[in-house]
């Protein structure tokens, strides 16, 4: 979670578009990011890969008046609504953006090539039918910024009661360089979004970050195996709520949009 999933940035530059608060060229440029190509296959009418100008169109014509994004993991079906095809896919991927007014996903399957440092990626985006059914534990973003909130100061102190690496002066310190390349210049969400949903988003990315180094630092302090157990069902509940919390900020668009129909 040291980044912004690529279903997101597609649900949210996709959004804009869809809003006409974008122009294609602008869209497409913000959801390839550093790629160097994306492609999507398996759209009605399209026998061959289309460019995801054509793409959003054709989305668009399919009745998409907006984009979702499903962040699942194992034994957590996150943002998902079956059938259990794409719900297979979009687990292996850990990633799916599914159309709002249209029953239509996309998984993304990405291909990578060349030396490190040097590296060439691609990504097709595959279109499966979906279910028109509401996303499994979706939290509205209110809920999402509560429990976000409470489920970082309990994983914290944790954390830091074990002595994990991840935890202390140098977790801070590459938050505090993650947090500085994001202001020179990544937009954290597209025109359009609330700013509670930007508050959220990046408030998950920080505590993604968290884990990933708690994870990623070997033991730390926490020698025994009762003090690794302890680390895990700290750090578990925690990146479950981080991974909540960033579905509800990209899919924040549709939420405000549900509500002015009710």
């Amino acid at each position: 979670m040291l980044s912004e999933p690529r279903s997101g940035r597609l649900a949210a530059w996709g959004n804009a578009f869809l809003a006409g608060l974008v122009s294609p060229d602008d869209a497409v440029l913000a959801i390839v990011g550093e790629d160097a190509a994306h492609r999507v296959v398996g759209l009605p009418g399209e026998p061959e890969p289309v460019g995801l100008t054509l793409a959003l169109g054709r989305l668009r014509g399919l009745g998409a008046g907006a984009l979702r994004v499903a962040l699942p993991a194992p034994g957590h079906p996150l943002g998902l609504s079956g059938p259990p095809e794409f719900n297979a896919r979009a687990l292996a991927a850990e990633e799916a953006v599914i159309c709002h007014g249209a029953a239509w996903g996309l998984v993304p399957e990405v291909t990578e090539a060349g030396p490190e440092g040097d590296v060439h990626v691609e990504v097709v985006w595959r279109a499966l039918p979906v279910r028109e059914a509401p996303p499994a534990d979706v939290p509205s973003l209110g809920e999402a910024e509560r429990e976000l909130a409470e489920a970082l100061r309990e994983a914290t102190e944790v954390l830091a009661r074990l002595d994990v690496a991840g935890s202390g002066p140098v977790a801070e310190a590459a938050i505090d360089a993650y947090r500085a390349r994001a202001e020179r210049g990544r937009e954290v969400l597209a025109p359009g979004y609330p700013p509670r949903a930007v508050r959220v988003l990046e408030l998950a990315q920080r505590v993604g970050l968290l884990v990933s180094l708690a994870y990623g630092n070997g033991h730390g302090g926490a020698v025994s195996a009762s003090e690794m157990a302890a680390r895990g069902a700290a750090l578990r509940p925690v990146e479950r709520t981080a991974r909540r919390a960033q579905v509800a900020a990209y899919n924040s668009v549709v939420e405000e949009r549900e509500k002015r129909v009710r």
